[in-house]
């Protein structure tokens, strides 16, 4: 009788915290493997429709998981978009850009892995940091960091490894984390952070995307199709400070049929690079005995446009820049929840909280974003319908903005000009976000009640 009731309140308990076990077992911390790519796109997996990319690693967790239709980062920039994830905090709230003071011990030390880290997970980085921080702040994060990342030249994809071989850096990464699992025992439990460069691009450079000699044959005889509303005459209707700005300069390497196909037949091969990747973490993971209690977690810091509008690159509160991939793939869910797709919204600030709810761990009163926990168990809840966008990197080019992503309509107003300027757009009569309804009477209600939205929710994010 007393084992009983120690089974059922082993999993009450477990289940308050977002752990799922069975009654008759004692509750498990579950182990984390967090993979984040970088400027990965939402729609460029086989899991998202993506008929022609070959993504089965990252489509079997999809379909042994969860899948965020609609998941977002809050402001979409490399530096800012990581700070978010890591604290959980939007980009006003941290503070953190480039051309920005470096994150202190104090803000870290509320950040995901300082938390599990002081729980007791030994906690591992590896590859692209993306994120400057006090000196010694690294220790305070992880008991194993091994950051690696491609830029430039100066910091290329294929480089030697340990061992003096060539090897495309998504490769080396992959090694490193493999080498950090085979170093984790069964009685601690561990959260891995992986962070790849690609698909982001290698820059100044005449190949932006070197292969993985493995994938260098990958793709080359597809015919990869543009983008809807990439041509010219799109590209005219945007005003005139968008038109001069970097997203233009980023965009002159696809604007040629035959070098639009060479870049994307290139973006194809190192997101497939990747998927190889997950398929060893997740096959190390068996291996290893780790499987039936390690969630993984796979998404991307931001998006990337590829032509819509005639423009490439990021930034701006178009879907292509802010839209992102977010599969978790839970062991211990319930067989009715997995291969299951939610559509409520996700954001890169629910990260940080839905790892330390899956751990057990309190989380901060300061985090603003939710954990997703309740949608992964299938929970009726109610769940925001819109989020607040912000985008305030200092360029003299690159146009400030805020913004409301709602379910029906996208706001945005890019409030350092003169006069400010506003766009509105209907998502359901116009997807591709084409016909700026600002300037049309019809839309001025909608207008009012989407600039007042965008106050209300820039008052919520805004520290105190």
């Amino acid at each position: 009788m007393l084992r009983t009731v120690v089974r059922t309140l082993a999993f009450s308990a477990a289940a308050g915290s977002g752990v799922f076990v069975m009654a008759d077992e004692a509750p498990r911390r579950p182990n984390l493997v967090f993979l984040m790519a970088d400027n990965q796109r939402h729609d460029l997996l086989g899991c998202a429709g993506n008929k022609m990319i070959r993504t089965p690693h990252i489509d079997r967790l999809a379909a042994r998981g969860v899948q965020f239709e609609n998941a977002f980062c809050t402001t979409s920039i490399c530096a800012a978009s990581r700070a978010s994830v890591f604290t959980g905090l939007y980009r006003r709230a941290h503070g953190y850009t480039f051309n920005r003071p470096p994150m202190t011990r104090q803000q870290l030390a509320t950040s995901y892995p300082a938390l599990l880290k002081k729980a007791g997970y030994r906690t591992g980085f590896i590859g692209k940091f993306g994120v400057v921080v006090e000196e010694g702040a690294t220790r305070q994060l992880f008991d194993v960091f091994r950051p690696a990342m491609a830029w430039a030249k100066q910091q290329p994809y294929l480089r030697r490894d340990e061992d003096g071989n060539i090897k495309h850096l998504t490769r080396i990464n992959g090694d490193r984390a493999l080498a950090f699992l085979r170093t984790c025992r069964r009685g601690q439990p561990f959260c891995l952070s992986v962070s790849f460069s690609a698909p982001h691009a290698q820059m100044n450079s005449p190949d932006p995307h070197p292969a993985d000699p493995a994938q260098a044959d990958l793709y080359k005889k597809v015919t990869i199709a543009r983008p809807p509303h990439s041509e010219r005459a799109d590209f005219e209707r945007l005003p005139d400070f968008i038109r001069r700005s970097p997203n233009r300069t980023w965009h002159e390497p696809y604007k040629s049929p035959t070098e639009y196909q060479r870049m994307m037949r290139g973006m194809y091969r190192v997101i497939t690079g990747i998927d190889e990747q997950v398929g060893r973490i997740v096959e190390e993971l068996a291996r290893l005995g780790f499987a039936d209690n390690t969630v993984l977690i796979f998404t991307s810091d931001n998006g990337m446009m590829i032509g819509e509008h005639g423009l490439g690159w990021i930034w701006l509160i178009y879907e292509g820049s802010i839209r992102v991939p977010l599969i978790v793939c839970d062991p211990r869910l319930a067989e009715e929840h997995r291969g299951s797709r939610r559509r409520q919204m996700a954001l890169n600030v629910d990260l940080a909280p839905t790892m330390l709810v899956m751990a057990g761990v309190d989380v901060p009163p300061a985090m603003q974003g939710r954990s997703l926990v309740p949608l992964l168990k299938g929970e009726e809840v109610e769940w925001r319908t819109d989020f607040f966008y912000e985008h305030l990197f200092e360029h003299k080019e690159i146009p400030k903005s805020e913004g409301v992503r709602g379910s029906r309509y996208v706001y945005a107003r890019y409030f350092e000009q003169d006069p400010v300027y506003h766009q509105l757009f209907d998502l359901h009569s116009d997807p591709h976000a084409t016909n700026n309804l600002a300037g049309n009477p019809d839309h001025g209600a909608a207008l009012n009640r989407l600039r007042t939205r965008c106050e209300e929710l820039r008052a919520e994010v805004t520290p105190k």
